[in-house]
């Protein structure tokens, strides 16, 4: 019978997509029996220019990266503005430390049903542990917050789970919020390491300019450009990653259009 539905599928599909339907035959059929689906989460590729000098931060990341080779343990929190850096920098770690990373957000989490916060909460540090990897929860503050102010009792239980996980996890866990105001306190002290993300300095905004306009084969900013790049303020990576994702449909032809393009 198996093989049939296989022939049924490629006979429908061709071969080339042969493999992908099987797949989410297989991990569609898991989750049914209550089991974890296949996994398709894929390393985000980080851009080639990629480097933790354009980020702004209260505290050294290289050196943090070396400390965390080293004991392979750690509870960090990153918080800081949109954009600043902070889910990027997890990718770059794991890739330093060649370990695989989970990234788990709100929507991941969040569950209309009562203790289905719990549930995903346990089985995304559950799913870490067994895949050796750094687990990353973005939004944090959608399930930390201060219990003191909790008017439901499963917005009391969610951050019992989730300090539960912190203590019991053997491996990294990186915390990341927009929002550090309201996090229960608890959950702050559980944490060996909270480092704020921030808006770039003038020097790394026209640093991370000239490094993708070598990228890009563009001439070099003028002095007029760079005085101008150096004045916008507010400017994070995730700007100049906004502009990227933009040439593939509206071409940056020059250090100009680029600049224009983050203005």
């Amino acid at each position: 019978k198996a093989s049939a539905v296989v022939r049924s599928i490629k006979a429908g599909l061709g071969t080339d997509q042969t493999g992908v339907a099987i797949e989410r035959l297989i991990s569609n059929t898991l989750e049914a029996q209550g089991h974890r689906p296949i996994s398709r989460q894929k390393a985000t590729q980080l851009p080639s220019v990629y480097d933790p000098e354009f980020i702004q931060a209260d505290a050294d990341l290289s050196q943090i990266a070396v400390g965390l080779a080293s004991s392979r343990s750690g509870r960090l929190c990153f918080y800081g503005p949109p954009g600043t850096g902070k889910t990027a920098y997890g990718y770059w770690l794991a890739q330093q430390l060649e370990l695989p990373i989970c990234v788990k957000r709100a929507s991941d989490i969040m569950s209309m049903w009562v203790g289905g916060n719990e549930k995903n909460i346990a089985n995304a540090f559950k799913e870490a542990e067994s895949d050796g990897a750094i687990l990353m929860l973005d939004e944090v503050d959608s399930f930390l917050q201060d219990r003191r102010g909790a008017q439901r009792g499963w917005e009391v239980t969610m951050v019992n789970e989730m300090l539960t996980q912190m203590e019991s996890f053997s491996g990294i866990f990186i915390a990341s919020t927009n929002l550090m105001t309201g996090l229960d306190q608890a959950a702050l002290r559980r944490f060996d390491l909270k480092v704020q993300f921030d808006f770039l300095s003038p020097e790394q905004a026209l640093g991370l300019l000239c490094r993708h306009c070598v990228d890009l084969g563009f001439d070099l900013p003028s002095e007029e450009l760079k005085t101008l790049v150096t004045r916008l303020g507010h400017l994070t990576p995730g700007d100049f990653a906004a502009v990227l994702r933009q040439n593939r449909f509206r071409p940056i032809t020059s250090c100009e259009t680029f600049v224009s393009a983050l203005q």
